[in-house]
């Protein structure tokens, strides 16, 4: 997740998701941001959780496809369902890079992965993305000749306008070996404007990172330079759900897109 999680005042965007999803490595000022947040939208975990399971399918659609390398930008804080342990479940050599600038996130990857030599985490930022391409143990795990997946999972919502986040998308795209690919969730303002633009508020006010929600075209856009899976941009609980998962009545209740793209040719 994008915001260091260092202003004692502030909760981390990390942490939120960590306490949305049942984790324990959060404090009192990270529950009482998802609180309110739960005050706008009663079903945010639901949403969290139906994200996180986004993430699982895309894990398992991407090894389908061949890929066996996986930078996992904004990864949080480890929980249950870590790309790793997708990936790893399908191929014990599967390497992942995870990247995130929040120290706790940071200290609990390191401690998960400190004896898993596929894997690793980088402290880092999205916004700076030759420093993660460029750090040691990106290096040393990703061979650029190989297709290679990055995850952009709930983060750029947290990427302002002013920070171009198509520009930071096609930085590592440009970096990316022909036949990779880009898995990405982001939060809309295109069905729920209102909740959207309360939610934004919320996260300016009392998180270390502001939310910008982008609608569906902005949201493509961002997947310029990369041919999108079937079944395109989606709510996410319709991205290749699972046959025994129950689908939601009202899918525009999830106000997050989600899509799986691999690189055009060049």
């Amino acid at each position: 997740m994008a915001g260091s999680g260092t202003e004692p005042d502030k909760a981390s965007v990390a942490r939120m998701y960590d306490a949305m999803l049942g984790g324990q490595h959060n404090f009192a000022i990270d529950r009482e941001a998802v609180a309110a947040f739960t005050a706008i939208d009663p079903q945010v975990r639901t949403l969290a959780r139906a994200n996180r399971d986004f993430l699982g399918r895309a894990v398992r659609f991407l090894i389908d496809s061949g890929v066996r390398q996986f930078i996992d930008l904004g990864s949080g804080i480890p929980t249950q369902g870590n790309v790793h342990e997708v990936a790893q479940a399908a191929d014990p050599e599967a390497r992942v890079v995870y990247v995130d600038n929040d120290p706790v996130a940071v200290a609990h990857s390191a401690s998960l992965l400190a004896d898993n030599p596929h894997a690793d985490i980088v402290d880092g930022d999205i916004r700076r993305p030759a420093e993660i391409l460029e750090s040691p143990q990106l290096r040393k795990l990703i061979d650029f000749e190989q297709p290679v997946a990055v995850l952009m999972i709930t983060i750029l919502h947290f990427i302002t306008p002013d920070e171009d986040p198509r520009a930071l998308v096609g930085a590592f795209r440009d970096a990316l070996p022909e036949g990779s690919w880009l898995a990405m969730s982001h939060a809309t303002n295109q069905d729920r404007p209102d909740t959207a633009a309360a939610v934004g508020r919320l996260y300016r006010s009392r998180a270390t990172s502001p939310v910008t929600a982008r609608s569906y075209e902005e949201i493509l856009g961002l997947f310029d330079g990369f041919d999108l899976a079937e079944p395109g941009l989606v709510h996410v609980p319709l991205w290749r759900p699972d046959p025994a998962g129950a689908l939601p009545d009202n899918p525009t209740e999830y106000w997050v897109y989600a899509g799986v793209g691999q690189t055009t040719p060049r």
